[in-house]
């Protein structure tokens, strides 16, 4: 069991995982890998419509399965995935979801691959390169529409997987660790374009992430997990104050106390 600390006075712990505009609800979930590991158990939670949700806890705590088996990759041994009040029996075309190895074609060009769901969509040609290009730009890769991933470096390949997942005007975006990748400069630069696409586009956000940092510094709301079988440990509002530039966050004390906080819960999991 988790121990419990007391919150910064900035940042609100919520004991319940409903919200007011539900686009996802779990609802008892749980999964088992053959007869011996459970990866989650009776998971119940909803993410909020327009919303960051970051999923955050020690490694192996199960937060991958849990956005896979969201996006309807995986299947749940129990429990029921609704989006939108409807169950997930498999991917859907208002989720997308953004890889951690990018998950690029090797063969295509940033183009192509920027517009390959739009392709398996049945969209006409001129009108999904005309969306991907306009995502192209969204995601800073503007004149490097006819490269490959060979000639890219690894923040470019991401973007490109960003982009893809834009393309496809999806209302939830599923991101798997999308900035482990890529170097730490690079990795601000992200994040900070996360927020700016945030205020852009009309999105939902399911964000798995193992930095705490990161987790405080784009989330609405940051679900903790603890080590597996995973369940719901806490849930965090960070309450950081808007309308402040990205280097005025990172110094204050709201942003800095839930870092504190939140690693002072978890850190006893970490060997």
């Amino acid at each position: 069991m988790m121990q419990q600390y007391a919150m910064p006075t900035n940042a609100t712990r919520v004991t319940q995982g409903s919200v007011r505009d539900p686009i996802v609800e779990i609802r008892g979930i749980s999964k088992k890998y053959g007869s011996s590991v459970t990866a989650l158990q009776n998971i119940d939670l909803s993410f909020e419509r327009g919303h960051l949700t970051s999923l955050l806890g020690p490694s192996g705590c199960g937060k991958t399965t849990l956005l896979k088996i969201v996006a309807g990759l995986l299947e749940p041994t129990s429990g029921q995935i609704l989006v939108n009040g409807k169950p997930v029996t498999g991917p859907g075309r208002e989720r997308a979801f953004v890889f951690q190895d990018f998950a690029l074609m090797p063969w295509a060009s940033v183009l192509d691959n920027a517009a390959f769901g739009l392709k398996m969509q049945g969209v006409a040609k001129r009108e999904r390169e005309q969306r991907a290009r306009h995502y192209i730009a969204e995601v800073g890769l503007s004149g490097f529409e006819s490269k490959y991933p060979h000639e890219l470096s690894g923040g470019m390949r991401q973007r490109v997987g960003l982009a893809r997942a834009l393309a496809v005007d999806a209302d939830i975006l599923l991101m798997d660790e999308p900035f482990s990748a890529v170097d730490e400069q690079t990795r601000r630069k992200f994040q900070e374009d996360l927020m700016r696409l945030r205020e852009v586009e009309n999105k939902t956000f399911l964000f798995v992430t193992h930095s705490i940092e990161e987790a405080v510094y784009v989330s609405d709301r940051i679900v903790m997990l603890s080590p597996r079988p995973g369940r719901i440990s806490e849930i965090i509002d960070p309450q950081i104050r808007a309308g402040i530039t990205p280097d005025e966050l990172r110094r204050d004390e709201a942003y800095l106390d839930t870092v504190e906080r939140i690693w002072t819960s978890i850190k006893q999991y970490v060997e």
